[in-house]
């Protein structure tokens, strides 16, 4: 179980090790009572990789791409929201290494397609959100319901920044004698970032955002942070009709929509992205010079990881957030962060 710093490299910090293991033992043979013939073939994964929303699953499948480039293991992905059909297509083709959100691969299972009798190395990132409540049921059908060796013979590693208590003993359920390797601090946000907490009324907030916009003088990106999707909706129209280069990104917007919106924000063609919280966890974006809070959020640890989006990998960002009579909920944990 390792805590770490958002932006401190914890991807790699499993992938190298686990793919430079497969490649040291060489591929597991394909059990010999699987049956499999022509299309129908069933993908034996030897290492899973779950994550919380199809961004983040799609950010670590593209880095294990480059980990495993012309070597014998083979990367995908699956995840929701989008046609199954190419993604089944994918994972006959063979599956080694396999990044999947829960819905998707329960499916999967559930077909038939993927079969984890072979997969001895699971990771959960941004494991506390996983095991959430909304999660959580879904994680142990796949683990302690499907095919998969159990703990005393698979090795399980959780990576997250942050880790609340009650998550520490849930995650024991799926471990072994673990280990609870923290760098830095625990739940704390990275000492790169700047964080400003500005007092803005509810109705004043949309002329806070565009004089703080006017002000910025250091070229980069500035992602957006609101509660609901009809907010997202709603802030990205009003900053379109005020001359900015704007897009969007929630839960309810077509798979499609979401990665062309994060793409053009990925190469700068859009230098604001007003998001939800499915962008709050694990995204890497280079150039993201400001995070603003323009609804903060009900929960400390969400806080953390949003404005982990900036002051990645020891570069500076600032974090700007506007606070109310609203939030009296999560000001005091506010305070224990910034101190």
């Amino acid at each position: 179980m390792a805590c770490a710093q958002t932006g401190s490299g914890k991807t790699a910090a499993y992938l190298f090790p686990l793919l430079s293991k497969m490649m040291t033992r060489g591929p597991l043979p394909t059990p010999q009572d699987s049956g499999d013939y022509g299309r129908r073939r069933k993908a034996y994964p030897e290492f899973l990789i779950l994550a919380p929303t199809r961004e983040l699953a799609m950010q670590i499948y593209e880095e294990s791409r480059k980990f495993t480039y012309r070597s014998f293991i083979v990367p995908r992905v699956v995840y929701g929201g989008t046609e199954i059909g190419p993604q089944l297509r994918d994972i006959e083709r063979g599956c080694d290494v396999l990044t999947a959100t829960p819905g998707r691969l329960f499916d999967l299972l559930e077909r038939g397609k993927i079969s984890l009798r072979n997969c001895f190395f699971l990771v959960l990132d941004e494991a506390d959100r996983m095991l959430d409540m909304g999660f959580e049921p879904q994680i142990r059908q796949i683990v302690e319901g499907a095919d998969m060796p159990g703990i005393e013979e698979r090795q399980t590693l959780m990576f997250s920044a942050t880790f609340p208590k009650e998550i520490q003993h849930l995650a024991q359920d799926f471990m072994k004698n673990y280990v609870f390797l923290a760098v830095g601090r625990v739940g704390a946000s990275s000492g790169t970032i700047t964080q400003r907490v500005l007092w803005v009324e509810e109705e004043e907030k949309r002329e806070a955002l565009l004089d703080i916009i006017s002000q910025q003088e250091e070229p980069g990106l500035t992602l957006i942070f609101v509660e609901t999707k009809r907010s997202a909706d709603a802030l990205d129209d009003f900053l379109y009709h005020s001359g900015l280069k704007v897009t969007s990104i929630h839960g309810d917007r077509a798979q499609r929509d979401r990665e062309e919106a994060l793409r053009s924000f990925r190469n700068m063609t859009t230098l604001f992205l007003v998001a939800t919280a499915v962008a709050a966890r694990g995204l890497d974006i280079p150039n993201v010079t400001h995070v603003v809070n323009f609804d903060l959020p009900g929960d400390v640890d969400d806080y953390v990881h949003r404005i982990g989006r900036t002051g990645r990998a020891g570069k500076p960002g600032l974090a700007t957030s506007f606070v109310n009579e609203a939030n009296r909920n999560v000001v005091r944990d506010l305070v224990d962060i910034l101190q």
